[in-house]
């Protein structure tokens, strides 16, 4: 069995599940999210537990198995507790501010840096050097933070770029440290 796959799920208080054929819909505080997982996965759920199996040990129903459960995880807890990533703007004169529902930034280029807010997530930019994407969708936060941080991505020798909170820089020494 897949350790993952076979662990149960917790619906917690306010969150509800509505399930129909293969089509799942959970709905919490932060929003409403939708799924549509493989037909061989079954999906139960008893007593606020939600519990998913396979049909037989097949690679692709071992593979499946494990996606599926995280995939509805990640609904519960988003709709749940939502999630976000933080991103660092690093360098001189590079800053972010919101403009509306725009994230407009400046990053050493000839022109400012403007990205419009999606449906689904929300910017915050608590310091003109630090921008918080939120949202109940882990992917959709993801690939939006993953794009903010492409406009400008660090560079080795001197840090200055957009990185993750969380992400180590690999430093390098410039010419000068060549010297043997």
């Amino acid at each position: 069995m897949s350790r993952i796959g076979k662990s149960p799920i917790q619906i917690p208080s306010g969150v509800e599940l509505k399930q129909s054929g293969t089509h799942l819909t959970v709905k919490g505080p932060k929003g409403t999210l939708e799924l549509d997982h493989h037909p061989a996965m079954t999906v139960s759920v008893e007593e606020g537990v939600i519990h998913v199996t396979r049909p037989d040990d097949q690679k692709e129903h071992r593979a499946l198995h494990g996606l599926t459960r995280t995939l509805i995880a990640n609904m519960v807890h988003g709709v749940h507790e939502g999630f976000s990533k933080t991103l660092e703007i690093n360098g001189v004169g590079y800053r972010a501010q919101k403009q509306g529902n725009q994230l407009v930034m400046n990053l050493g280029y000839s022109h400012q840096v403007i990205m419009e807010e999606i449906p689904g997530i929300s910017i915050e930019v608590p310091a003109p050097n630090r921008v918080v994407v939120s949202g109940p969708d882990k992917q959709i936060v993801g690939h939006f933070a993953a794009e903010v941080r492409g406009k400008r991505p660090p560079e080795p020798y001197k840090g200055k770029g957009i990185k993750y909170s969380y992400e180590q820089i690999r430093r390098k020494e410039g010419k000068a440290g060549k010297k043997a």
